[in-house]
């Protein structure tokens, strides 16, 4: 690419100011830069032998590298993201080769909760989707985009998923700070202003959480709800997958109505592996699995919604005693719990 053989010839200082990213070039190859007005190539051929043995490269090595790097992140850049108004799941077989009698459609901004016992096949269903099967997994499924057959680049690429999954336990192991975690991941999807997002993120996280943190907070030392409650702000924001699995959020220690708003929010399909009644009627279906197949789909009622805003009402009065708890105050039990 000829665009990519001139960029050597670019002055530090301006390629940095065209391609945010090139900067990582430098940081990932420990390359300090002292004078921006250098050209790359200049710079380049500055380096001294003995650092440059150290690298087990030469001039002419650390040029193809460079080259390498810049038209990897060009393309990466002009990627086409997904985009995605609904997936479609035409049904396959169960354990016993009972078919599914049910499609289901489901379009950006909707919340589906999957329901069933230990065993039933839930994951195998969210394996599907993720994979885009096409009658080429154990249940036989087969997995619509848009309401066309996805092409190979989208079911097989590596930067691109069609789901994100959030785990029940996140433990983080990285020595670093919350902000500078968010930039990190900011920068490899090539975001500008990743400064700015992580301030964002970390806004939004607080709403979820009981305890606040900020940017400087040792990414280690979150608990366990303020870590969920970073990844859902983080994959709401920073994630290109439109679909988004949460596995169990009803123990995460979370807001779990915002978390779910903020997720839709950002046109993001959610479905939710869930025990709780109160986030299963949030959904606007449930999808109940059995012996290995979708035994039914349940749009959720009227009579179930008007259910919700009584679960509700329970649940923010178990609220504040949880924060009362946490505070360290004496529960005074009162009549609301009467019914």
């Amino acid at each position: 690419m000829n665009e990519s053989v001139l960029l050597e010839e670019f002055k530090i200082k301006d390629l940095l100011d065209k391609y945010p990213y090139s900067k990582e070039f430098f940081n990932i190859n420990g390359l300090p830069i002292d004078d921006v007005d250098n050209t790359v190539k200049d710079y380049i051929d500055s380096l001294g032998y003995v650092f440059l043995e150290d690298m087990g490269l030469n001039q002419e090595d650390l040029i193809k590298r460079f080259r390498s790097f810049m038209c990897r992140m060009k393309a990466i850049r002009e990627e086409p993201a997904f985009n995605i108004r609904d997936i479609t799941i035409l049904g396959g077989r169960d354990k016993t080769e009972r078919p599914e009698e049910k499609d289901l459609k489901i379009c950006i901004g909707e919340i589906i909760c999957i329901v069933g016992p230990t065993g039933s096949g839930k994951s195998r269903l969210l394996a599907d989707i993720e994979w885009m099967a096409q009658r080429d997994t154990p249940t036989r499924r087969q997995i619509l985009i848009n309401g066309s057959v996805p092409p190979n680049d989208w079911r097989f690429s590596v930067e691109h998923k069609l789901v994100a999954q959030l785990s029940q336990n996140m433990n983080f192991v990285m020595d670093v700070s919350v902000g500078e975690f968010i930039i990190l991941h900011a920068q490899s999807r090539l975001i500008d202003n990743s400064e700015r997002k992580a301030q964002e993120i970390v806004s939004h996280a607080n709403e979820l959480s009981g305890e606040r943190f900020d940017i400087n907070t040792p990414l280690t030392s979150l608990s366990g709800g303020q870590s969920r409650a970073l990844m859902v702000a983080d994959t709401a924001f920073l994630s290109t997958s439109p679909i988004v699995l949460i596995d169990e959020i009803e123990n995460a220690g979370i807001n779990r109505k915002k978390a779910l708003e903020l997720l839709i929010g950002q046109n993001k399909i959610v479905l939710i592996a869930t025990h709780d009644p109160l986030l299963a009627l949030m959904g606007n279906k449930r999808i109940v699995v059995k012996n290995g197949g979708i035994q039914k789909v349940i749009t959720t009622t009227s009579n179930e919604k008007k259910g919700l805003l009584r679960l509700t009402e329970i649940d923010n009065i178990l609220m504040k005693y949880r924060e009362s708890l946490r505070n360290g105050q004496l529960l005074e039990i009162g009549d609301e719990l009467l019914w």
